[in-house]
Parts: structure tokens; C-alpha cells; sequence
């Protein structure tokens, strides 16, 4: 017999668009499902009263009238049924079956099921092997009855290991206290316990609550160790350090200090950041590439100022100081002004004594080089002056002008004003020194000359 399989899907030809050929229903494909149509029904039976020849195999039935003669139910499996009267000619087996009634029974064999409220040998002793014995009163067992409780001295002195010998794990005798004390002692000088051992036994290491004495942690807060890395902060786990005590962390927050990235910073609104050194100690900025630098932003840190330590070349160590009071000097302080903008010198001031020298009958005096001059002449010269301060403020200096074994002469730049409108003669003596004074507070639009001195040295 065969079943009728559909070798043509109709239903997906209404999905294919117009134009293809495959959306065409053929007369060979009606004539192929036809077919196999007709060759499944040929091979089938009736299901009202159908005849059959040869040997039929029926997979499941259920017959509710009738009879069946001469034939041998469960010949080669085993059949399940409920009969209202059951005659045996030779052996009957019960297997997983409940049975009741039964009467008396000569010889039994029963290999599953329960026996409920009988009495096993009840007037001839009766043999068994019992998984599991439980008795509601007394149990006896070879004609004695069977302790209900047992001590260590009811057992056999091998079946029991003592303190004072060797316990195993392989050991199948029953320990004394003594004996896991001593063993317990014995091992954990040298117990090893490693993250794999933990994991693998960790059903059998699974403590209830209930179990713990003088612990107030969470079974949260006891599984916070869990996924932690040594050196690296996890969220929400407990933190492991280094082997060199070190921690990474993308960000640490401490009490209201917050380390993110490269900086330090105060979570509190309008909040300090304070350092703190011990005793004698200071708080001390370390150089790299360049000299310890700090840079003093804008409230937008978008530009700064920056204060920065001298080169290693300069060997330079010494302390410099905030001024007592500002605007007054004071030995290795800050210089400041005060609150009106004024500077007031403690002590002296020295300055740098700039020499100037002519090439091709021209000098320049620089008065970005410092306030005092002195020019040893070797040759007729013009002079020009140059960086004076912007307009509004003063630029002054003095020149010393030394004079040649032969006798030179200096051209004056044309924004000098001298008294009475002329330029002083030189001394012509060899050596001979005269002294000049200079100011300007037009940026250098006029310079009011003075001679200091002449004919001196």
C-alpha cells in the first residue's frame, strides 16, 4: 500500500508574478496528482467492513465486541489488558501490575509494583533482598531483634577509625569525632584551595543562611568577589589590587574626590580640592620632557597661563615665597603690586649693565635689553633706538659713552629732544666718559635727552 503525497504545490503558483511560466497550471501536472491519487486509493481498504488476505499487521486497535479464538495475545511482546475472567493453562505473569483478590497462590514471582498491608511469611519464614528496610515497631533479624539506636561501641572495632589512625579519602569506615579532628588538623596547615577547586565542588559547598554564625553579610554582598580581576575595578564587585598594589579603573570616586582619566575632581558644588603633605613635607610637581609645569586656565579652559620650573641645565634650587604684604618686596618673594597697582622695593634694585657695539657706523639700543647702557666707541656712529613702550607708558635709560684714543662723533636719532633744541659735544679726550639720560612716553614719537655728565672718568 501506498499514501498519496502531493508532487505539485498549487497554492505557491498564485504567489508568482504575471509573465512567469511556472504560474501556468499544466495539463501534466492535473494528470501526475491524479495518479498517484488513484494508485494510493487502489491500495487501500475500505474502512466499512473491509476483507483482507494474507498476513495483516495492525500497529494499535481497539476492538469492543467479538471474540478472539485461537490466538496468542502478546505472543512476542507483552500485551496490556483488563479481563473480567482470566484462566491460564500454564504460567501467568505479573510485571509493574497492582493485583487484588487473588486469593490463595501456590507460587508467585513479582518483579515490580508494591505489596500494601500483607504479611511477608507470616507462618513459614521467607527469604528477600530489600533496597530499603523500615520498620514501624521491633525488627528481627536471625532471631534477635535489631538495635533501634547504634554508639560506636555496638559496632565492630574495624567497621570505626580512631584519632590515632591514618584517615583517608578512600577510607569506607565509619570516624570517630577524634579521628575527623585529628585528620582536619592534620590537613589544613597544607589545605590548598584554588578557584578551580571552589567552582568544581561548588554544590557541595552551598551554605544556607540559616547555617552561618555571626555573619551579616547578603548572599549579594558575599557574591561580590565573583568576576572580580586582579588590578582592574569591575562594577559592582569587590576590588582585588595588583601584585604591586596598583588598581586600573576607568573612574574612582572617593567620598566626594572623583580620579577620571588624567583628572582630579571636587563633586561637591563649589567644591575644594586640598593637599595635603606631613610636617616638613611639600607637594612637589614632577618634571618629565620639560620642567614641572602648571598651567592656570580660563573659567572656559580654553587658554591659560603657565608656570613653569627652570631646565635641569641651571642646577637651580632655591625657594621662592607669596610676599607678606602685597606690593612690598621681600628677600626671595614674588614681586606683586598692591591693591592700588603699586610696587614698592623693600631694598635695592640691580640691574643688567647692557653693552652696545657699532658695526659699519651703526648701534641700536635695544630698550627691550634692560635700562642701563654702556657703548666703548671705536668708530663714528648713528644711533637708533628701538622697543620702547606703547604710548601711555614711560620708557627711560642712560648711556655711557666712553671715548676713543681719536676722537668720534655721534649722530643722534631726530626723535631726540635735547635742551634748547641742540645736541651735546662730545669730550675728545681718550677715555674720557660722558653720561646721557633718555625718556620716552609717546612710544618713542620724542625722547627727552639729558646729559647727566661729561668729562668724567
Amino acid at each position: 500500500m501506498s499514501n498519496y503525497t502531493k508532487t505539485t504545490d498549487f497554492a505557491a503558483k498564485d504567489t508568482l508574478p504575471g509573465g512567469d511560466t511556472n504560474k501556468v497550471v499544466r495539463g501534466t501536472e492535473f494528470e501526475t496528482e491524479f495518479d498517484a491519487i488513484s494508485t494510493a486509493i487502489a491500495t487501500k481498504s475500505d474502512t466499512a467492513s473491509p476483507t483482507f488476505t494474507g498476513t495483516v499487521t495492525i500497529p494499535t486497535v481497539d476492538i469492543n465486541a467479538g471474540a478472539i479464538d485461537g490466538t496468542a495475545i502478546g505472543a512476542s511482546s507483552a500485551a496490556a489488558g483488563t479481563f473480567t475472567n482470566l484462566t491460564a493453562s500454564g504460567t501467568v505473569n505479573f510485571n509493574g501490575a497492582t493485583i487484588s483478590n487473588l486469593g490463595t497462590i501456590t507460587t508467585a514471582n513479582l518483579d515490580g509494583g508494591t505489596i500494601d498491608n500483607a504479611v511477608i511469611g507470616g507462618s513459614t519464614a521467607a527469604a528477600g533482598s530489600f533496597t530499603t528496610l523500615a520498620a514501624s515497631s521491633s525488627l528481627t533479624v536471625g532471631g534477635a531483634a535489631v538495635l533501634t539506636t547504634v554508639t560506636f561501641s555496638n559496632l565492630d572495632a574495624g567497621a570505626v577509625t580512631t584519632s590515632g589512625e591514618t584517615f583517608t579519602d578512600s577510607d569506607t569506615q565509619i570516624p570517630t569525632n577524634a579521628a575527623v579532628k585529628a585528620h582536619v588538623q592534620a590537613v589544613i596547615p597544607t589545605l590548598s584551595v584554588t578557584e578551580s577547586s571552589v567552582t568544581a565542588h561548588q554544590a557541595a559547598l552551598a551554605i544556607a543562611a540559616s547555617q552561618l554564625s555571626d555573619v551579616t553579610s547578603t548572599a549579594t554582598e558575599l557574591n561580590l568577589v565573583d568576576g572580580s580581576t586582579a588590578d582592574t575595578v569591575v562594577n559592582s564587585k569587590a576590588v582585588i589590587y595588583g601584585a604591586a598594589g596598583q588598581i586600573t579603573a576607568n573612574e574612582l570616586d572617593v567620598d566626594n574626590i572623583q580620579i577620571d582619566a588624567n583628572a582630579v575632581k571636587s563633586t561637591d558644588t563649589n567644591g575644594n580640592i586640598q593637599l595635603f603633605p606631613n610636617g616638613t613635607g611639600f607637594t612637589e610637581l614632577y618634571g618629565n620632557t620639560n620642567a614641572g609645569t602648571i598651567r592656570f586656565n580660563c573659567e572656559n579652559n580654553s587658554h591659560g597661563v603657565t608656570v613653569q620650573g627652570p631646565a635641569h641645565s641651571a642646577s637651580a634650587t632655591y625657594t621662592v615665597k607669596l610676599p607678606d604684604t602685597l606690593g612690598l618686596t621681600q628677600a626671595s618673594g614674588i614681586v606683586t603690586s598692591d591693591a592700588n597697582g603699586v610696587v614698592s622695593f623693600d631694598n635695592g634694585t640691580i640691574e643688567e649693565v647692557t653693552t652696545v657695539t657699532s658695526s659699519s657706523n651703526a648701534a641700536t639700543i635695544n630698550l627691550q635689553d634692560g635700562n642701563l647702557f654702556e657703548h666703548d666707541l671705536t668708530e663714528n656712529v648713528t644711533y637708533t633706538f628701538s622697543n620702547p613702550a606703547a604710548s601711555g607708558r614711560a620708557s627711560s635709560f642712560v648711556l655711557k659713552v666712553i671715548q676713543d684714543s681719536s676722537a668720534r662723533t655721534i649722530t643722534w636719532p631726530s626723535s631726540v629732544d635735547w635742551p634748547a633744541a641742540t645736541a651735546p659735544t662730545l669730550t675728545a679726550t681718550n677715555n674720557g666718559v660722558d653720561v646721557f639720560v633718555f625718556f620716552t612716553i609717546d612710544g618713542g614719537t620724542t625722547y627727552y635727552g639729558f646729559v647727566a655728565g661729561q668729562a668724567l672718568g
